[in-house]
């Protein structure tokens, strides 16, 4: 990121900010303030901080929100992950994932021999050929996610790889998804470089995201380091309140003044502000404002959707589990879950003696027959599913615990750009000292890393006058896949602010439908 010169540091004195959320944005912004001499007030929803990088505990047991990888292509992210944590807290761990496809195990990335042992030589021919076909007689249309696939792997392994994890993952059909998120979310890959690094040496591929072979993990999970940077930033002076919701942004002027919250034991608190630095959905922000944004900012937020998440957490006898893949990807259309995490190989830390713990990831609608359904329903319903994976007897599974998400991936629609747009503008125009930041904050689906990159870029612009745009983080499509610096701003098309990690543009009507059906009855069969 580039910044003009930038006028001498103001004065900390002058600086009374209000941070929304105790995520990954929220509580690096706070840490970083510190380095100017600035406390702030942290105000969190939830019981615990971290957000969707929290570790949840439940009767000792700890787990993710998801699997989260500490490896990252932002040096100072880098940096700041060991100034919050000592590396003697960091493991290197390897990264080990597979698909599971018709009853077997492939490697991903693949290997040659890995898919010649699981699928025969046979189906692995059909692979090969279904691609070189592609090759030959790619589909004439590859604007959708499907063409462009089918065009790189062949239809044998997009449908092995993509097609039935990509229905779970966002809720529709993979024939209503363009084309260009699967260029993000895949892109320098194809069968051809696949089965040349099936046929190289194992090294660490840090060139190719999808790739890499092993990562950095706090020992006790990713909620081990928000944990600590809390206790860091309290240490400090700052202020980290807990189970408290913000409800009204107050502005006069031009600028945000102060940011009213309703604690849970009851009462309101209003907290005056020179600086608001918000990680809360910005729909609800901008729904906060007090006096009320226009009608067509209103309509803008209530355009803005979400898909949600829940993890079924298994505990298990660690002799039960034969496993050791950090994760799988489920591609049997006959479960819902979309894939399994393996907490015991994130780290041994994590789980207790003798036992380990699998999570079955499932990705919801807020308030649908899933995410209304009673724990008990869908504790069972992960036991049945893992059985009939062959993964474990429901006999041997000695607790279960569900933990839910909303919110957890922000859906492109085809009006998202521009309610994103309405949003921002408004408060470039009526509250400019109102700061989003991180992927709820901000609307976009970025990584932790990111996330944090965004905080540390506003608090510069804070504390130092520095113009950072924050929307620039995570834009380029070779960000995530080739060890470069970070792109300058005026190397991009003028106006150009992306998507960050990139997600599908679905048609709205699509989603709807989507949520509807989902919603229609009681719980799933």
């Amino acid at each position: 990121m580039s910044d003009t010169p930038a006028p001498p540091e103001t004065s900390p004195s002058q600086h009374e900010v209000v941070v929304i959320g105790a995520g990954p944005a929220g509580l690096t912004a706070a840490f970083q303030l510190h380095k100017h001499d600035v406390a702030s007030t942290v105000l969190e929803a939830d019981d615990m901080v971290g957000g969707i990088s929290r570790t949840a505990q439940r009767d000792g047991w700890r787990f993710d929100i998801g699997g989260h990888r500490f490896f990252t292509k932002v040096q100072p992210v880098e940096d700041l992950w060991h100034e919050i944590l000592p590396q003697e807290d960091f493991l290197m761990r390897p990264r080990k994932s597979r698909i599971f496809y018709k009853g077997k195990y492939l490697d991903y990335p693949l290997r040659a021999f890995n898919a010649l042992r699981n699928v025969g030589p046979v189906e692995a021919t059909g692979y090969v050929l279904s691609y070189a076909w592609a090759r030959v007689r790619p589909p004439k249309d590859q604007t959708n996610y499907e063409g462009w696939l089918v065009a790189r792997f062949g239809w044998r392994l997009y449908r092995a790889l993509f097609k039935t994890y990509t229905e779970k993952l966002w809720g529709v059909p993979v024939s209503e998804m363009p084309a260009d998120w699967a260029a993000q979310r895949v892109k320098g890959l194809s069968l051809g470089n696949a089965i040349v690094n099936a046929l190289l040496p194992k090294r660490n591929q840090k060139d190719i995201t999808s790739l890499i072979e092993e990562f950095q993990y706090p020992k006790y999970g990713p909620g081990m380091m928000w944990e600590s940077c809390r206790d860091q930033v309290v240490a400090k002076g700052s202020k980290v309140v807990m189970e408290t919701t913000v409800t009204k942004v107050r502005h006069e002027g031009g600028r945000a003044v102060s940011v009213t919250a309703e604690h849970k034991g009851g009462g309101s608190t209003e907290y005056p502000c020179t600086e608001v630095i918000s990680s809360m959905p910005m729909s609800h922000l901008l729904e906060a404002m007090d006096p009320p944004v226009p009608t067509e900012v209103k309509e803008a937020c209530e355009g803005l959707r979400y898909r949600d998440y829940m993890i079924v957490a298994l505990v298990l006898p660690e002799a039960t589990v034969d496993f050791d893949d950090n994760w799988i990807y489920i591609h049997d259309p006959s479960v819902r879950t979309m894939r399994i995490q393996n907490f015991g190989s994130w780290s041994p830390y994590m789980v207790k003696e003798g036992f380990n713990t699998l999570g079955l990831e499932y990705t919801v609608w807020e308030g649908d027959d899933e995410w209304n359904a009673d724990d008990e329903w869908l504790i069972q319903r992960a036991k049945e599913e893992l059985e009939a994976l062959g993964l474990a007897r429901i006999s041997e599974i000695r607790e279960g615990y569900v933990v839910r998400q909303a919110k957890a991936y922000p859906i492109y629609d085809d009006h998202y750009r521009a309610n994103v747009d309405v949003l921002r503008g408004w408060l470039e125009e009526n509250a400019p000292n109102v700061h989003p930041v991180g992927r709820n904050g901000m609307f976009r689906y970025n990584n932790q890393d990111h996330s944090m990159f965004t905080a540390m870029l506003t608090v510069e612009n804070i504390c130092t006058g520095t113009t950072h745009d924050v929307w620039e983080v995570n834009v380029e499509e070779e960000y995530h896949e080739e060890a470069a610096a970070i792109p300058e701003p005026g190397e991009r098309a003028p106006g150009s602010h992306g998507t960050g990690r990139d997600a599908p543009v679905i048609k709205r009507e699509v989603i709807e439908a989507a949520r509807a059906e989902r919603s229609a009855g009681g719980p799933p069969a």
